[in-house]
């Protein structure tokens, strides 16, 4: 992303606190409200075309759900593990690589399977299979056993994991009715010259802001590890982040327009978020998106991605990193 062109675009609008959870800790946490839950009801598309429809396997076959991402360090030194589950379970489990659609590419999706020579299927999710899930880190496995019930929620690609695979791959499927997670409609994406509404904001402090309240509004879509993490795997995209950051503060001066610093909770969570606003003396207002309702609202996948509203709650314009 050039930033001469966020520049203009935003001109015509006038360290962690405490010690960080580990990728296991966070997968544990967010199982805790999935483990004997209904799977989600949901229809998939793998890149080749592929078409997935979890809803059907359920009460016949075990489903298997790593969500990861090309950037995730764990996520390749386990791709080669990935591959020998999928050699071994295959046949009895329907085992689907969600890559997390957060600052990627299909090409970068294509290359990762191409350099680990995956063969599961793969599908790359908008958002809204995560939030079905409580995605919070990447890699995150979910396995459902052949009732379509949740049974495994982890980050490690650890005994048990494995115990659970085998356990669901010998386990038959009752005749008992399989009871599927309640559906809930995924809201319209706003574009340029919507009006939005229905999203609910509130800041980390506990601010509620209100959309359309009489002022410009600039949303700031990033994660607080962007900079640091992203910088090895992917250097454009952290000193994008860096960037932005920095621009941002200065326009942020300008009390015309009111600022928003939006999260994603991948990786991240309230602490962390209030730890990073802390060590960066960042002014502007921090939000922890913790549904991914925001990013979904505005079809946001990348970051850094900014999006601007005008006094009366219309999307103005959309800076995106390509």
């Amino acid at each position: 992303m050039k930033w001469s062109l966020v520049w203009v675009l935003l001109a015509a609008l006038a360290g962690t606190a405490g010690a960080a959870e580990s990728g296991k800790e966070r997968a544990q946490l967010a199982g805790k409200a999935l483990i004997e839950q209904p799977g989600p009801s949901a229809t998939l598309t793998s890149i080749d075309g592929q078409r997935i429809d979890l809803a059907s396997l359920y009460g016949k076959q075990p489903v298997y759900l790593k969500f990861w991402a090309t950037w995730c360090k764990p996520c390749n030194e386990q791709a080669p593990g990935f591959e020998q589950l999928y050699q071994q379970y295959g046949k009895r489990v329907a085992v689907v690589a969600v890559n997390a659609g957060y600052s990627e590419t299909e090409a970068d999706v294509r290359a990762f399977i191409a350099k680990y020579k995956l063969h599961m299927p793969t599908v790359i999710d908008d958002g809204s299979l995560a939030g079905k899930l409580n995605l919070r880190v990447t890699p995150q496995h979910i396995v459902i056993d052949a009732n379509g019930r949740i049974v495994h929620v982890g980050h490690l690609d650890d005994q048990e994991l494995h115990a659970a695979l085998e356990r669901v791959a010998t386990t038959a499927p009752t005749s008992a009715t399989v009871a599927l997670a309640p559906q809930s409609s995924e809201p319209a994406v706003f574009k340029v010259g919507d009006q939005v509404g229905g999203i609910g904001i509130k800041t980390i402090s506990g601010k509620t802001v209100a959309l359309g309240a009489g002022k410009p509004l600039t949303l700031v879509f990033f994660s607080p590890w962007c900079e640091s993490y992203l910088c090895e795997t992917r250097p454009a995209t952290a000193a994008a982040c860096e960037r932005v950051r920095l621009e941002s503060e200065k326009l942020a001066k300008d009390k015309r327009t009111e600022w928003l610093g939006i999260s994603s909770s991948l990786w991240t969570t309230h602490a962390e978020l209030a730890g990073y606003a802390k060590e960066k003396r960042t002014s502007i207002p921090m939000v922890l998106d913790q549904s991914g309702e925001i990013f979904r609202a505005f079809g946001v996948h990348n970051i850094p991605t900014i999006v601007m509203l005008d006094a009366q709650g219309r999307v103005t314009k959309v800076v995106a990193q390509p």
